[in-house]
């Protein structure tokens, strides 16, 4: 049974979004179309929890694992903007002990094309040190880089959080979450978070370690590069803890719905955006990086913090679309050219050789409505 909303123009895109949970592809997922700043698509199915005891509700949230980067991208976009930090400009200069062992030039732009070679910390770091922010920042900032800057593209899987996150703080003040909340969140009406207040605890919804699932962090673990996810190595159900969802990670643990993402992805994709200028959304989405990644052995193309031609974004978006995924089947994007904000999350953790057809189904059918 799928519950929500829908312009009648979208009746296929429900139908998709149904089609996943007939096949048994789907056990509980939500999914939202914002179109010129208005909510045209808003619906959700399944259950909550993984023994079906817990509908999906309007009100359930879920970790949206890498889908957090888009919004952390999308903050510093913002703080570039007001001018208090800048792309170009090395992360010592408002970080001054990251300078440490060769990493005095390492910029904005490094981090977030995943160049930076500071994928991962080089010593032992528990998940109690990476939940407590300081004790992993600081291993960060005292390490030698994995690589030489800028000659090799490896995925910063849980660094990127904290080393954007963390130039972020010294910059504005402000840790992630608190920025988010007062800045993106707030001023939005949305309901999204890095750190999860416990009153919000009853609406997370439990997330299911399914088949293939883990396939890619295998992948990256057997890579040249793996210490993107080391130190400590993510758990797909870590987010069914207290601990994780209070803590600030905003590389993997942001939690929100998906009218709370494509809100966030229609109001910077818009006309009329109240967070970015046309101007700004530019420059975060200029390429930074195009080429290997050698995490996956996969091509990628990466702006500012934002993933640029990316297969997941549908055959027909259009050329400036910027979003990230998140791990096992959530996708977050903004098309500025159909003024549209879309996202699809889930708490059944699938992994799939190609394109995860639960969100290729409804991307496609969307896309058939919009540019026929």
């Amino acid at each position: 049974m799928i519950s929500g909303t829908n312009d009648t123009k979208f009746v296929q895109v429900r139908e998709a979004f149904a089609s996943s949970f007939a096949d048994g592809l789907e056990h509980g997922a939500a999914m939202a179309i914002v179109l010129d700043g208005k909510l045209v698509v808003d619906l959700w199915g399944g259950y909550a929890d993984k023994a079906k005891k817990s509908p999906w509700t309007r009100d359930t949230i879920v970790n949206v694992w890498s889908a957090t980067k888009g919004v952390l991208a999308t903050a510093v976009a913002m703080v570039v903007e007001q001018g208090k930090l800048a792309y170009e400009q090395p992360i010592a200069d408002v970080w001054p002990e990251f300078a440490a062992n060769g990493k005095g030039h390492i910029t904005l732009n490094h981090v977030l094309s995943h160049t930076s070679g500071v994928n991962g910390a080089d010593v032992p770091i528990n998940d109690e040190q990476l939940r407590s922010w300081r004790p992993y920042v600081d291993a960060l900032a005292a390490m030698k880089p994995n690589w030489v800057p800028g000659e090799h593209c490896a995925y910063h899987a849980l660094s990127y959080g904290h080393l954007a996150g963390e130039t972020l703080r010294r910059a504005v003040g402000k840790t992630v979450g608190a920025f988010v909340r007062e800045n993106i969140s707030g001023p939005l009406g949305v309901d999204f978070f890095v750190g999860v207040p416990e009153s919000q605890d009853y609406r997370c919804a439990e997330m299911i370690e399914g088949p293939g699932c883990n396939d890619w962090l295998q992948q990256v673990l057997s890579s040249p590069f793996p210490q993107g996810c080391m130190n400590p190595t993510p758990m797909a159900t870590s987010p069914n803890r207290r601990a994780w969802r209070a803590a600030e990670i905003p590389g993997a643990n942001g939690h929100g719905d998906a009218v709370s993402l494509a809100t966030i992805y229609g109001n910077i994709c818009s006309r009329n955006s109240t967070l970015l200028t046309d101007a700004a959304r530019e420059q975060a989405s200029r390429m930074r990086f195009r080429g290997m990644d050698e995490s996956f052995s996969a091509p990628t193309t990466w702006g500012a913090g934002f993933r640029l031609e990316d297969e997941t974004y549908g055959k027909k978006a259009s050329a400036g679309t910027i979003g990230h995924g998140g791990w096992g089947g959530t996708i977050a994007f903004g098309d500025p050219q159909a003024g549209l904000g879309f996202a699809y999350v889930t708490n059944n953790m699938l992994g799939f050789d190609a394109v995860d057809p639960r969100r290729e189904r409804v991307i496609a059918e969307m896309y058939n409505v919009l540019s026929p």
